[in-house]
């Protein structure tokens, strides 16, 4: 990787960066992206970079990565582009690329049409700025801007799967808190557990955004790990509120009323800061250290063994119908079987399958959410089966569930969809009553139906009455404690 240009030489020309993050407002983002090639900033450059990164001193090299903490409408996907243009078109990749090799540039978000903002920023440098222009392989794309340099820049919804790809120059990461992509627990870590061995090969960095969010997932990891003076020196992470990074009066009176509507929420969007009223409930370890049977999705019906059943009825619009069968095994829970019916379905067909399956493990009763009405009960009734509504709500059920995971004392099935819902639960502080609330993220497209069914029984088992077990020890100490029935009523003839 040879550079043709620093860093600051780019920004400053106006045939180059110059006139795409210009004068005060974007002067934050200046020292950023200078500091982050490990050029040296001025005196006053160094007091706003200290300001940004809890850092006294900027890197001596260029850094690996580049993680952007900022609020929203604060300038990061624009600032990111021009640092991912800067690697397409600034940096000569000629023997790092085998004959005929291209590299590749990934823009990646939860969703295109998120990534699509970056992807236009670039667009536009590519097609407006002529030095650039001059790059342009042929048209661009909906989603590639191919250049004569052999670089492609994509945009993509991020999967471990795309990335393993063409070897990348560099990688933009857009709004990873919020990454909630099916098919994966944990996708922000699966998704960069991916990409960092492609970019290794030529030493390419990683810019990642992101307003934040929960404190939990890589974004939070990272920030803990290394925002400040302890972290990897080639490692840089900045936080920064919105007005910080990207000056507007109009910004500002929209964050004004932001703050008077819900400060909490103000906080995060606007302020950077991470939300401390919402928690990760479980852990990915947990969950998978109770799923310790292979590939098992299902135990059949056993003899002499009692089976509870929980089911969530679907609320309608994209909420599946579940049901989960459970049996307790000693001080152990035993999953048994987990039903999911897609949206749409006829209720009366999913109700009629329900209920075989039920009656197939001995069952003529099961327990469910309370808020599905009568309506669930009623057709439950005529397949000969008594739906009880649960008095635990979901957030109860949930609570009671997680010291049972905890502890090991439950064996989960290796459900897929089970171990995502799971770990991504989130516990929230309602504001006012201070009370916990634990459901799934309020992101578009998540959802807890397996997890709720799914707890609801193995909690359901835990609850049910064991018997009463009585020691040697304990016996013998009952039996000098109490009174001998001659001594009290005289002798009995």
């Amino acid at each position: 990787m040879r550079r043709l240009s620093t860093m600051r030489h780019a920004l400053e020309d106006p045939e180059i960066f110059g006139t795409i993050l210009p004068g005060e407002t974007w002067a934050a983002w200046r020292v950023v992206l200078i500091a982050s090639q490990g050029e040296p900033l001025t005196d006053d450059e160094r007091v706003v970079f200290t300001a940004l990164t809890g850092r006294v001193r900027e890197p001596e090299k260029p850094c690996r990565e580049v993680w952007g903490v900022v609020g929203r409408r604060g300038g990061k996907t624009r600032a990111f582009a021009v640092a991912a243009a800067y690697f397409a078109g600034l940096v000569d990749y000629e023997g790092d690329l085998a004959p005929g090799q291209r590299g590749r540039i990934p823009v990646m978000a939860a969703a295109k049409d998120t990534a699509g903002e970056a992807f236009r920023y670039l667009l536009g440098i590519f097609t407006e700025v002529p030095m650039f222009a001059e790059l342009l392989d042929g048209a661009p794309t909906a989603d590639t801007i191919r250049l004569t340099n052999a670089i492609d820049i994509q945009v993509m919804t991020a999967s471990w799967k795309t990335v393993r790809g063409p070897t990348p120059v560099a990688a933009i990461c857009d709004e990873i808190a919020f990454w909630q992509i099916e098919g994966s627990a944990n996708p922000d870590a699966e998704v960069l557990r991916a990409l960092r061995p492609g970019l290794a090969t030529l030493g390419a960095p990683l810019f990642v955004l992101s307003s934040p969010y929960a404190r939990k997932g890589v974004l939070y990891d990272t920030y803990r790990r290394h925002f400040g003076p302890d972290g990897t020196p080639r490692i840089l992470v900045l936080q920064a509120p919105s007005l910080a990074m990207h000056k507007s009066t109009t910004l500002a009176e929209e964050i004004q009323q932001a703050y008077a509507d819900d400060p909490v929420a103000a906080a995060a969007e606007w302020g950077a800061e991470f939300r401390k009223d919402v928690e990760a409930f479980v852990t990915l370890e947990a969950v998978q250290a109770c799923m310790k049977d292979g590939s098992l999705l299902e135990r059949g019906p056993a003899p002499s063994t009692r089976y509870t059943a929980f089911v969530d009825p679907s609320g309608g619009g994209a909420d599946s119908m579940t049901m989960a069968i459970a049996h307790a095994d000693g001080d152990i829970t035993i999953l048994d079987a987990v039903r999911e019916e897609q949206p749409g379905a006829n209720p009366d067909a999913v109700v009629e399958r329900f209920c075989t399956l039920l009656k197939s493990y001995g069952l003529r009763k099961v327990t469910g959410d309370r808020y599905a009405g009568a309506w669930v009960a009623e057709r439950f009734r005529l397949q000969g089966v008594t739906y009880v509504a649960s008095e635990r709500s979901k957030t109860d059920i949930y609570r009671d569930f997680l010291p049972v995971l905890n502890s090991q004392r439950v064996r989960l099935l290796n459900v897929p969809k089970l171990e995502r819902q799971l770990v991504a639960l989130e516990r929230r502080t309602t504001r006012g009553t201070g009370r916990d609330i634990i459901d799934h993220p309020p992101h578009k497209g998540a959802h807890d139906d397996v997890a709720n069914a799914v707890a609801g029984a193995v909690v359901h088992v835990e609850s049910q009455s064991q018997p009463l077990v009585v020691t040697a020890e304990q016996a013998a100490a009952f039996g000098k404690a109490r009174p001998r029935l001659g001594h009290q009523f005289g002798r009995i003839m």
